[in-house]
């Protein structure tokens, strides 16, 4: 069942990194000085703080992902706009509400409308997305569903994207799925104070599943 009232994997908070779990989750300076900060002044709105907390229980790992994390969230070729909104679209149809939630304020601080984020739920063919931003989300749909970019997708993006963008928008997509597969996994909780989807959108994003959840 999606959203347990508890973690499977209880996450350490900022006093219990050790030296050993700084420097792997380091590997993503943004993320972790944000954490950190928000919890040195008094841990209000420490958004992050229990993914950063669950992959602190496996340093090795953590260091690996977050180097990778790193890249496609901030060093990408890609615009932080473009970056979102296949994020979100993704969170979406892995029914990842941590996930979702968080980058719903990334996606607003990035120049989407709150008109958008609706229609991200709804995907590549709700009436008002432009011709780039409706490809972007098809190709998060055939991606999700497919394992790939379907060859008419493909070509009309890359006659807007170059090949490096083009890269970047897989490895995009591929890292949120699998933090979105690791956060429903582990049943990583908001943090305190961080609220959760309303719940007529909560029904939305579960009742659009197409497989039971175990």
């Amino acid at each position: 069942m999606q959203n347990e009232p508890e973690p499977r994997i209880t996450p350490l908070l900022p006093p219990e990194w050790d030296e050993v779990a700084l420097d792997a989750l380091g590997a993503f300076p943004r993320s972790l000085d944000f954490v950190l900060s928000r919890w040195k002044d008094g841990g209000v709105d420490v958004r992050g703080m229990h993914v950063l907390g669950t992959m602190a229980c496996h340093p090795p790992l953590a260091k690996a992902f977050m180097t990778f994390n790193a890249h496609v969230a901030g060093a990408s070729t890609l615009s932080v706009r473009v970056r979102e909104l296949v994020i979100l679209r993704i969170s979406w149809l892995r029914k990842s509400e941590y996930e979702f939630v968080q980058h719903v304020i990334l996606g607003l601080r990035a120049g989407l409308t709150e008109d958008e984020m609706k229609r991200i739920q709804l995907g590549p063919d709700a009436p008002g997305w432009d011709a780039v931003d409706a490809d972007l989300l098809r190709a998060t749909d055939e991606l999700h569903a497919h394992a790939r970019i379907g060859q008419t997708t493909w070509k009309r993006l890359t006659g807007r994207f170059d090949t490096p963008q083009m890269m970047d928008l897989v490895f995009l997509i591929g890292c949120y799925e699998v933090l979105a597969m690791a956060i429903n996994s582990f049943a990583t909780q908001l943090e305190p104070g961080t609220a959760p989807l309303d719940a007529a959108t909560r029904a939305r994003m579960f009742e659009s599943r197409t497989n039971k959840t175990p």
